[in-house]
Parts: C-alpha cells; structure tokens; sequence
C-alpha cells in the first residue's frame, strides 16, 4: 500500500520522535510513505484568521503534490489533518473558491485524492487484526488512556471519522498492541493547544485536569495522535500532576512489533517514558 505523506513543520522540529516512529510502524505494517516533494506549511492555526484565501491555498498545494503522486494523502498531525481535510471539503463544495484556488496555485483540483490522519490511515487500511499478528512483543500492563483531542474527528461533518464523542479507532488499535485502553470520559477533551503560548496558565489547569482524570481512570499512560497535545501534555503540567508519560501511538505499534529504533525515540521525550516501560519489562 502507497500513500503521499505529508509530515508538517512539527514533526521535523518539536516531534521528531513522532516523524521516526510513524515511518518505522509504516514500513513495518507494509504501508509505503511517499513524502511530497518540496511540501510546504499548512497554515497551521493562525492562516484562517488572518487571511481565509491564503488559509485554503496554503494546503491546496500540497494538495495538488498529492494529486501528481495519484497518491491518497496521510499526515500523522492532527492539526495539519484538520487544516488539509477543510480545505478538501472547501474545495469539493464551494465552487467559486475552487476556481479562485486553481488559478492562484495553478492546479485542477480532481477530487481524487482522499486525506486521511495517519491515525485513520493505519486504523482503516492496515487495520487492529493484521496489526495484531505483526505484535511480537504484548505490551502487558500498559493502561493507556487514548487521547484523540479536538481536531481528528470534529468537525464530523468534515473529517467523517470515528465517533466525535465517542471515538474508539485507538483504542482498538491499543488494545491490538496487547495494551489495556481504558475508559475515560475526556478523550476529546482539549488540551488548550496553542494558548500554551499566550495563556499557560489557562492550559495548566485543563492539561492537569486531563492528567488527573486519566489517573483516577486506572491509567498509568496516555496515547495520542497530535504533537500538540502530547507537547501540552507533557510541558504544561501544573505542579503536583500525575508524572505518567505521553506516547504516540505509533511510538507503542514500535515497541510491540519490536522495532529497533524504539529506544531512541523514546529519549527525545520531555517526561521521560522509560521507567514506566523498564517496570513493566516493555524496554531496557
């Protein structure tokens, strides 16, 4: 299976651990990653409110380098998947701004190309039971609670995946790895996101609420798909917070197929995971 591969600004900076381990489960689940050549920023969270052309323009390119690869697009941020999957929706509904997108970027938009999280991408075309027989190494004793924060699954009339409420996509796929995912009612809570640059003291509280809940629901982790909220997760405690580490999941779909760069991702993390890990026998 081949899909263009769309990696964003934080995973080559600020989530480097996220961009390795998301290649090595790929390969290792024989999904290739074609990355677009010459991508560029999506916008992030700041071009829609400043200029909304230049916010559907901005991924409509790397749009556009999708449809030459005739390639479906994934990317594993959440926001960069948001940013990607509303301007795919634009574009397929809003026929005056397609036409003004095509002429600015100098592409015909075909509609071709379906964009999905890598999240979505492994849960749907790889999928929990072929990820179950790859496992080599169950990770007992892991509880994880799965964080899917804001932006995978809202808005459901846009992103159309999973549950909005509810969602149970990583979970299944935690649950493949040998791990216990376990309930909890803030899955897709927010994490505060980018106030953790203008208001950390606003993100403390709903970061520490986050960690505590999970806590109180049995968990001795969290598992997420965003670089921002495991960023947020793990920066933004308030004092006297639960230390339980933050993965990403494509960082467990490692240590449970016994991938052998684990370790190193692993070191790139703030709150280090490793004592978790070396007490349940999951890494040396």
């Amino acid at each position: 299976m081949k899909l263009s591969y769309y990696p964003g600004c934080s995973l080559e900076s600020s989530s480097k651990e996220y961009n390795m381990s998301a290649r090595a489960a790929c390969q290792a689940l024989d999904v290739e990653l074609i990355e677009l050549k010459d991508w560029a920023c999506c916008g992030a969270t700041s071009a829609h409110s400043v200029n909304h052309t230049l916010s559907i323009t901005l991924p409509a390119k790397n749009i556009a380098l999708a449809q030459e690869l005739d390639a479906d697009l994934t990317t594993p941020c959440a926001a960069c998947y948001n940013v990607l999957k509303k301007t795919d929706y634009t574009l397929r509904h809003d026929e005056e701004m397609r036409t003004k997108t095509e002429q600015i970027t100098g592409f015909k938009y075909t509609g071709q190309v379906n964009i999905l999280s890598l999240l979505e991408a492994v849960a749907t075309k790889v999928g929990a039971k072929a990820i179950a027989a790859k496992v080599k190494k169950p990770l007992q004793g892991l509880n994880a609670a799965c964080y899917y924060g804001c932006l995978l699954v809202r808005p459901p009339e846009v992103t159309q995946f999973d549950d909005r409420e509810h969602p149970q996509s990583l979970d299944q796929i935690v649950n493949a790895l040998g791990a216990k995912a376990i309930p909890w009612a803030y899955k897709t809570d927010c994490c505060g996101a980018s106030l953790s640059l203008t208001s950390a003291e606003i993100v403390q509280k709903m970061v520490g609420r986050l960690v505590n809940a999970a806590q109180e629901a049995g968990a001795n982790a969290i598992v997420t798909a965003c670089p921002m909220c495991q960023s947020n997760l793990e920066m933004r405690r308030p004092k006297g917070a639960a230390g339980m580490p933050v993965f990403y999941f494509t960082e467990l779909i490692g240590l449970a197929l016994d991938l052998p760069d684990a370790n190193r991702w692993l070191k790139l993390h703030l709150l280090d995971p490793l004592p978790l890990l070396q007490s349940l026998s999951l890494a040396r």
